[in-house]
């Protein structure tokens, strides 16, 4: 029964030792007279030859016409019946028919309409592979098995997701189990409370604040300049920005601090994006310290006076940094995680057309660089000066301060915009469609938990409480929250 101990979800481990010289198997008793073996299949009765099932000696119901030992026989169905000589299985009938078909022709057949992974475990109990089944067919299955996988894998992925979030037994076993989980639900779910509610406004607030802030920043009349035309002093806006990075260093250390996994939280990518909103400023804060404390000690010191420069430059690429703290947006929005979750998923095709687009770009920028070397005043002096050229022409933007003045180069030109025009709508498909499946995926499992959160909240029903209430001047009667509860009196 070894070979019937396989992956039976692995289709292409039937094939690993097809190319290998087989061993001379072990010869099997065969029946010495055609009897027929009575089948139960759920139900169903079928009546196999021996002979028949003899030929496939590997097989369950081969392996039931050639044994000899009856024990071994009965150690391979789920029941027999004396009195019909009948052997029961307790396996779905309709896969068994296409089995009992095999037997028949020696051809296994597959039904469009039957699970592929369902079928895969089935014919691996009666011990049939997919080898033996028509090129056709296999095609089919394996297309539908690969897509069943796909799909399995990203629902598990996205069910890793939001598994942290709804697992509340890990805050049992914790020191301060209970305060931590109150600030969980406090941070990571809007729906639990009005309180959470409001924390959710108020980060998503100051994020597009900050944001704006940064903007301004670089408004020149919102700067403050000395008479020489030199800025001084900080502005408003990065006032603005310290209250807002303090926030979302608060937020953050909140979330570090009542996290019932430390692992899973280091490796969440919003996780991570928070961090990155928050090292950038203070990352610039201790640059500008280090900047001003050498140019007051040391002013007249020119190799300081470099260093102090490379401070600069570095406090200039800190300061560019700051533009990702756009995306903590994609905590509060299912678009922005839905397209992360595109990219991360889609990583294969997308590398393939970045693969794509720098062949076309290498390709013909070395063939328009062949043609248009010789041309007075060209502006294609090298293979390397071509690339810009080739980019803006396969992305079909195409800025014109390069371009072909030869036939040759212009046909060359066009052959690469007609590239670029291909290349650039083959993925769009692939991309929006998956890109579409997981937001509506994302949408369905935040709905499902903002549904059973607001369960506990209910927030339009508190509030017609209250106005009743105030109204009334008394205060009504507890209606239940839950409107399964509620209970018809007559």
């Amino acid at each position: 029964m070894e070979d019937l101990s396989r992956d039976i979800y692995d289709i292409y481990a039937e094939y690993e030792d097809e190319g290998k010289p087989s061993t001379p198997p072990c010869r099997l008793p065969s029946p010495t007279k055609n009897y027929v073996l009575n089948i139960n299949v759920g139900g169903k009765a079928y009546k196999i030859s021996s002979r028949v099932a003899a030929r496939y000696p590997k097989t369950r119901i081969g392996r039931l016409a050639t044994y000899t030992d009856h024990n071994r026989k009965l150690d391979l169905c789920d029941d027999y019946v004396v009195q019909n000589n009948e052997y029961f299985f307790d396996r779905d009938p309709d896969v068994f028919h296409n089995i009992f078909t095999f037997y028949r022709t020696g051809v296994l057949w597959i039904k469009d309409e039957l699970c592929p992974r369902n079928y895969l475990e089935e014919i691996n109990y009666w011990g049939v592979r997919i080898k033996n089944t028509k090129r056709c067919c296999r095609i089919s299955f394996e297309e539908r098995h690969d897509e069943l996988n796909e799909q399995l894998k990203v629902q598990q992925e996205l069910q890793e997701e939001v598994e942290m979030e709804e697992n509340d037994e890990l805050f049992d076993n914790m020191a301060m189990g209970q305060v931590r989980k109150a600030l969980w639900h406090l941070i990571e779910k809007p729906f639990s409370s009005v309180t959470a509610k409001l924390v959710a406004v108020a980060s998503s607030f100051f994020v597009l604040v900050s944001l704006v802030a940064m903007s301004l920043n670089t408004v020149e009349e919102m700067q403050n300049t000395s008479p020489a035309g030199q800025q001084s002093g900080k502005t408003y806006g990065e006032y603005v920005e310290s209250v807002c990075i303090a926030f979302f260093t608060v937020e953050y250390l909140l979330r570090l601090v009542s996290t019932p996994d430390l692992k899973r939280f280091t490796r969440s990518m919003l996780n991570a994006v928070d961090l990155l909103a928050i090292l950038p400023q203070c990352l610039q804060m201790g640059l500008e310290f280090f900047e001003s404390k050498e140019n007051w000690v040391l002013d007249s010191d020119i190799q300081t006076v470099g260093q102090v420069g490379k401070v600069g430059q570095v406090l200039r690429i800190v300061r560019l940094m700051r533009i990702f703290r756009i995306l903590k947006l994609a905590r509060h929005s299912t678009g922005l995680r839905a397209f992360g979750f595109t990219l991360r998923q889609c990583y294969q095709q997308v590398g393939c057309l970045f693969l794509f687009i720098t062949m076309g770009i290498f390709t013909f920028s070395a063939m328009v660089y062949t043609v248009e070397h010789d041309v007075h005043q060209t502006n294609f002096t090298s293979i390397p000066h071509s690339w810009w050229w080739a980019a803006v022409s396969i992305s079909t933007v195409g800025y014109g301060d390069m371009f072909p003045e030869t036939h040759l180069g212009r046909l060359f030109a066009f052959a690469c915009i007609s590239f670029g025009i291909i290349l650039n709508g083959m993925p769009i498909s692939i991309l929006y469609n998956k890109f579409s499946d997981y937001y509506a995926k994302l949408k369905a499992n935040e709905y499902t938990s903002s549904i059973r959160n607001r369960g506990k909240v209910r927030f339009a029903r508190r509030a017609a409480r209250k106005i009743t209430e105030c109204c009334r001047g008394t205060p009504t009667s507890q209606e239940p929250l839950c409107s399964s509860s509620k209970t018809h009196r007559i």
